[in-house]
């Protein structure tokens, strides 16, 4: 019996991913091998890099809180542990909005917790 080889599968395989590969400079972009490796790379870090963005995110968040209830007289924890125990239902991301864009509403919100 004749060996039989799927080369439709074989070809729409390497050129998904070759169009991955769009972009990238030499022959990372058309050679199917050096493509391959860097596209696999480039997936791992994109998978990592989600994780990692939510982390720096909220950091951020947390750095522009923490400036904001400086200027109040209050530490970040002091703050967040004041805003937890009134049942303040805002998340780190809408108080570093308010910190960073709308100072007079986050001192609204400070005069509560105080």
């Amino acid at each position: 019996m004749p060996r039989s080889v799927n080369s439709v599968a074989k070809r729409a395989r390497r050129k998904r991913v070759l169009k991955q590969a769009k972009g990238y400079f030499g022959r990372r972009k058309n050679v199917w091998t050096v493509a391959k490796n860097a596209v696999e790379k480039a997936l791992t870090y994109a998978y990592r890099d989600r994780k990692v963005n939510k982390r720096n995110f909220r950091s951020l968040w947390i750095m522009r809180i923490n400036a904001g209830a400086r200027l109040h007289g209050m530490s970040y924890s002091q703050f967040m542990g004041k805003v937890k125990a009134n049942n303040i239902e805002l998340n780190r991301k809408v108080l570093a909005d308010l910190a960073m864009n709308h100072p007079e509403a986050f001192g609204a919100v400070v005069n509560k917790i105080k």
